[in-house]
C-alpha cells in the first residue's frame, strides 16, 4: 500500500477515534516550534525556538536569516518536544504543519520537515492555515469555548473580523484595507527608534505616557467592518519627522500611548459593532497583538457594558506556536478536512 493510501486509511480511522495526539509544526515567520497536542485541547509540549534577538540586529524579521535558523533549530526542537512530552513518535497519531500564510522560505522549511516525519513514521499529513491555528489558541486556553462566535484577528499579517460559525467553518466579515494593526504598530516603533518586535516595546511605553498628543488623523471607513490603519501610521510618522526637522523635543511615551489609544479604539468600535449587528454574545480574540496589554483592558471592559462573553488565548499562545497549529489539527481532521500528501508545499497567502 502507497503512504497516501495509507494516509487516507489512518486519517479515516482518526475521525471516529477517541483520542487523537497530533505532533505540530509551526515556521511561518521567526519561530520555530513544535508541540504535541491531545484532542486539540491538551498540551503535552510547546517548544518555541525565538530567532527575536537576531532579528534585533537587523530591526525587522530578514526572510533568508529566518529561513536558515529554522533549518539549523527544528531538529533540536522536535527532540526537545519529544522528550518533554513523555511520548515517543510511535505515539503520535498525525503530523500537523502550517503550510500558509507566511515567508515562503520559512514555510517551507517547516514543511517539508513534517512532510519526511509523516512519511517516515506513516501518519496522516494535515495541513493547517496560519490564521485558523490563531483562533484554535482559545480552544487550548479556553476549554469550555465552542462555536459558534465572532473572532477579531489581530496579528503582524492580518486584522480581520471573522464570524466562525463552526470549528471548521469560517466567514470573513470585515478585513484590513491596506495595512495590518501588527504592521502598523512595527513601522511606528521603527521610526520612534524602538527596536524589535515593536509591539511590545510601544505597549511599554504607552503605560508610561499621556494621551495627549493629536495627530492629522481622522478615522477612515466608518460604516463598513473593514479597517485602515495605513493612514494612523502615515500621521505618526509625520508627526515624529516634523518635530525632528523642527528639531523640536517631543516625547516618544506620550506619542507611543495616543497612538496605541487610537489604533485599539479602531478595533474595539467595529468589532462591538458587529457584535451588536449580529447578535454574538462570544468574543473571541486571536493573534500577536491579542497580547496588548490596552486592547485586552477595553476589549473587557466593553464587553462587560455589552453582555458579551469574551475570550482571549493566554499571553504565550497569542504569539506563533505549535500548540495552536496542533489544536486546530485536530478539528481539521474531525470535520474530515485537512489531509495533504507529499506534494505539499508553502503558501504566502490563504483564505480565511
Amino acid at each position: 500500500m502507497s503512504y497516501t493510501e495509507l494516509a487516507k486509511q489512518k486519517f479515516e480511522e482518526l475521525r471516529n477515534k477517541d483520542n487523537v495526539l497530533i505532533l505540530s509544526v509551526e515556521s511561518s515567520c521567526d519561530e520555530t516550534a513544535i508541540a504535541l497536542v491531545e484532542n486539540g485541547r491538551k498540551v503535552l509540549t510547546n517548544i518555541v525556538s525565538s530567532q527575536i534577538e537576531i532579528h534585533k540586529l537587523f530591526g525587522g524579521v530578514v526572510p533568508e536569516v529566518a529561513s536558515r535558523n529554522h533549518i539549523k533549530n527544528i531538529v533540536d526542537v522536535l527532540q526537545e518536544a519529544i522528550s518533554t512530552s513523555g511520548k515517543t513518535l510511535e505515539d503520535v497519531d498525525a503530523i500537523a504543519v502550517t503550510y500558509g500564510a507566511g515567508l515562503v522560505g520559512a514555510l517551507l522549511v517547516g514543511v517539508n520537515f513534517a512532510k519526511t516525519l509523516a512519511y517516515a513514521l506513516k501518519k496522516p499529513l494535515i495541513a493547517v492555515s496560519h490564521v485558523h491555528g490563531h483562533i484554535g489558541a482559545n480552544y487550548i486556553s479556553h476549554a469550555e469555548l465552542t462555536p459558534p462566535f465572532l473572532c477579531l484577528m489581530v496579528s503582524g499579517g492580518h486584522t480581520a473580523l471573522v464570524d466562525v460559525q463552526d470549528y471548521c467553518k469560517f466567514n470573513m466579515i470585515g478585513t484590513t484595507v491596506d495595512d495590518s494593526v501588527g504592521e502598523c504598530f512595527d513601522k511606528v516603533a521603527r521610526v520612534l527608534g524602538l527596536s524589535y518586535p515593536g509591539g511590545p516595546n510601544i505597549d511599554r511605553l504607552a503605560k508610561v505616557g499621556k494621551d495627549v498628543v493629536k495627530f492629522n488623523y481622522k478615522s477612515p471607513l466608518k460604516d463598513t467592518y473593514n479597517f485602515s490603519f495605513s493612514g494612523l501610521k502615515t500621521a505618526v510618522v509625520n508627526y515624529v519627522h516634523n518635530k525632528q526637522q523642527k528639531g523640536e523635543e517631543y516625547s516618544k511615551e506620550d506619542i507611543a500611548c495616543s497612538f496605541q489609544e487610537l489604533a485599539t479604539d479602531e478595533l474595539c468600535l467595529k468589532t462591538f459593532h458587529a457584535c451588536e449587528n449580529l447578535g454574538c454574545k462570544k468574543l473571541v480574540i486571536a493573534g500577536g497583538v491579542g497580547a496588548n496589554s490596552r486592547l485586552r483592558e477595553k476589549l473587557s471592559n466593553k464587553a462587560k457594558e455589552s453582555g458579551v462573553e469574551v475570550f482571549m488565548p493566554d499571553i504565550k499562545y497569542c504569539t506563533d506556536n505549535g500548540a495552536m497549529i496542533g489544536s486546530i489539527a485536530y478539528f481539521y481532521i474531525k470535520a474530515g478536512i485537512g489531509l495533504a500528501d507529499l506534494s505539499l508545499t508553502a503558501k504566502p497567502t490563504v483564505n480565511i
